[in-house]
């Protein structure tokens, strides 16, 4: 069978990017060509100046000749440069469909992964736990403000007796004093004002009277 009909070919499948250097190829050609004739046709009519009317005419008929062929040569260069702008434009146009794809693929797996994350996670328990956490901290401002409570004094103080009161302590303070020097004793406030370099005992009644 493969005799009659042949095999199938196995060459591989056009692609954008072969097709576009197929054609940049022959865009390379036509430019050769359409160079050639611009040669051509300088050397020709620079020596259509020098020659006589009869030679004249059929260099003139050269001249348009070459001219239709590089018209043709443009047409067909313009034509392949706009096949080349589509096909880049249809390369582009792959290329971001498939960095869409990959975009799409990623976010497909992300969320199946964010599906499988969420569904371990008990929303009820961490309401509970927050709840909890909540009333743990009010506990603690009712201990810290038990524990930084002042004790004052009680309301029913009267401060005219407080007065009194230290009025006391002074004069029971000053009658203490007076029967320690009466006793002999050096009061507290003049023990200080004895030198230490004095050797010999400070008599009692001169004390005194500098006391007085």
């Amino acid at each position: 069978m493969n005799r009659l009909f042949g095999s199938g070919s196995k060459a591989p499948k056009p692609t954008l990017n072969s097709a576009i250097s197929n054609i940049d190829g022959g865009i390379a050609k036509l430019d050769v060509q359409i160079a050639r004739i611009n040669t051509e046709l300088r050397e020709l009519t620079g020596k259509m100046n020098r020659m006589p009317p009869s030679g004249k005419a059929f260099a003139k008929k050269r001249a348009r000749d070459l001219l239709t062929q590089r018209r043709k040569y443009e047409q067909q260069r313009e034509q392949q440069q706009q096949q080349v702008w589509n096909m880049e434009q249809a390369q582009m146009m792959q290329d971001n469909l498939k960095g869409v794809m990959a975009t799409v693929d990623a976010m497909k797996t992300t969320s199946k992964e964010l599906k499988k994350q969420y569904g371990k996670v008990d929303i009820d328990k961490i309401e509970r736990l927050q709840d909890e956490m909540a009333d743990l901290m009010d506990v603690g401002n009712e201990i810290q403000e038990s524990l930084s409570r002042a004790y004052d004094l009680p309301d029913d103080v009267d401060e005219e007796e407080l007065d009194a009161e230290l009025e006391m302590l002074g004069a029971e303070m000053e009658m203490e004093a007076q029967q320690s020097i009466g006793a002999g004793e050096v009061p507290d406030f003049l023990k200080d004002e004895v030198p230490d370099f004095v050797d010999e005992p400070v008599e009692q009644g001169k004390v005194q009277e500098a006391a007085r």
